[in-house]
């Protein structure tokens, strides 16, 4: 219950410190450490076995919310309580560096979100994932929307309108079938679905779940994810590598592995590899085309996601563990380059990629982050990314399929086509005449120093995100 409560607490802590800017950004620290050793306490034993489960209420008879800790879920809380640490020391100097307005706002709503992320992590059943996945589209509303212009409203109003209607047009219909059909909505080792839905039926469902998850951002539910790139470039990290996109991934790949389970029918999943595989290529090729330093970003992810989607579409436990191992991957390298963009934006008011010719000489901390972070979503050592993309090749040529291996070298190879360019210009051309301009504030640029770092880190030591992702396949 604390695993909830820390996140609101920080929340309501912010809010009553609204008077005290040096006060109210340490609650928002001390909770987001406090809620990050709580979880790491959990490891051991959910390694070991163990299932921590708590009921808060019955619904209908059969039907409860529920909570419960499972190897997936302590992954995905781990990576989103780290990381809220990590954002609110870069949120310090970037919203001061830039004086937005509504600070208080921010972190309060910043810290609402990573409370339903948690909730969604640690649900027990498709009911409370579905009422937290939904709390976390309206919490992060004001977040997308924070600058009160009319690009802003309009960013959010894109991304508010295609995350609700696909959820509500699609999960909740998926979540009704799969209650109809097998009589539980609790999540189960092996799936509930086996033996109860075929065919074309059972196809048709997973389109249910695949489309109506929209944060996991298949084309074409995408466009949310670009249009809320309006917001503050804090605000894009919590949507691109904290909280939002990894809650739809995570929920895709908990519906294939708790709801459908190893053992469907593979026939069912034949459709997905190939739309995953559209997104991933496509995204990738608009990315290459943008100028925007956000927006080629934004893409990036959207392509990135659906490599999670594609390992766990695989159906085979070494392709789940390499979807597990991305979700943790991305986060890390993702927020790296979003930091790296927002300083840049907060130094030199930058925010496009033709205007960052010789910016690495000016900020070479930023912009070796970036570097990093950029090489690790390309899959090379040594950076996290790396071991993610070779667990999923050794899936693909496991399950005799060349479409994800063909993929994965195209979407590489696209990466280096749309990362490599920013960091030759970077370093190796000449910056404009009288710029003088340095480094960003100094809280932001610890920040993507951290998770550059933490980038490597993770290459030479996987263990814990590994052994985690093995404990999901039971293995």
């Amino acid at each position: 219950m604390l695993c909830l409560a820390l996140p609101a607490a920080g929340a309501g802590l912010a809010a009553a410190c609204h008077r005290w800017p040096n006060l109210r950004e340490a609650m928002s620290l001390t909770s987001a450490a406090a809620l990050f050793f709580l979880l790491s306490s959990f490891t051991q034993d959910v390694l070991q076995g163990e299932r921590p489960e708590l009921v808060l209420g019955e619904v209908l008879p059969g039907l409860a919310l529920a909570l419960e800790l499972e190897p997936l879920g302590l992954l995905f809380a781990l990576i989103a309580s780290g990381l809220w640490f990590v954002s609110g020391v870069y949120s310090i100097g970037y919203m001061r560096g830039n004086q937005e307005p509504h600070q208080t706002r921010f972190y309060v709503c910043f810290a609402l979100a990573i409370a339903s992320a948690i909730g969604v992590a640690l649900a027990g059943n498709l009911l409370t994932l579905y009422l937290f996945y939904e709390a976390l589209t309206l919490v992060t509303y004001p977040l997308v929307t924070h600058h009160g212009d009319d690009e802003a409203r309009r960013g959010g109003r894109v991304y508010l309108a295609l995350l609700l209607l696909s959820s509500m047009l699609f999960l909740l219909p998926a979540i009704a079938i799969t209650w109809w059909v097998s009589g539980t909505l609790d999540f189960a080792p092996g799936g509930i679905l086996a033996g109860k839905v075929t065919g074309w039926a059972a196809a048709g469902l997973l389109a249910l779940y695949a489309f109506g998850i929209g944060k996991a951002a298949l084309m074409p539910i995408h466009r949310w994810l670009p249009a809320a790139m309006v917001a503050p470039t804090p605000v894009s990290a919590l949507l691109h590598a904290v909280a939002v996109v990894k809650a739809g991934v995570f929920t895709v790949v908990k519906v294939i592995v708790y709801v459908f389970g190893f053992d469907f029918p593979r026939d069912a999943f034949a459709w997905l590899p190939w739309v995953a595989g559209f997104t991933i290529v496509a995204a990738s090729v608009v990315a290459l085309r943008s100028d925007n330093l956000k927006r080629r970003l934004a893409y990036s992810t959207v392509s990135q996601l659906s490599y999670v989607v594609l390992a766990a579409a695989l159906l085979t436990p070494l392709s789940v563990v390499g979807a597990a191992l991305h979700i943790a991957a991305h986060s890390v390298s993702k927020i790296t380059l979003f930091f790296a963009a927002g300083a840049i934006y907060t130094a030199a008011h930058k925010t496009e990629v033709s205007q960052l010719d010789g910016i690495g000489r000016r900020m070479p901390v930023t912009m070796v982050a970036f570097t990093i972070g950029a090489i690790s979503l390309i899959g090379l050592p040594p950076a996290v990314g790396f071991v993610s993309k070779w667990y999923i090749m050794q899936a693909a040529f496991g399950a005799q399929t060349l479409l994800p291996a063909a993929v994965i070298l195209a979407s590489s190879l696209l990466n280096v086509a749309y990362f490599m360019p920013i960091v030759y210009a970077a370093f190796f051309r000449a910056p404009p005449a009288g710029e003088a301009h340095g480094e960003a504030p100094l809280a932001s640029v610890l920040a993507l120093a951290a998770t550059a770092a933490g980038t490597v880190a993770l290459f030479f030591a996987p263990q814990v995100p590994l052994a985690l992702a093995r404990a999901l396949v039971g293995s």
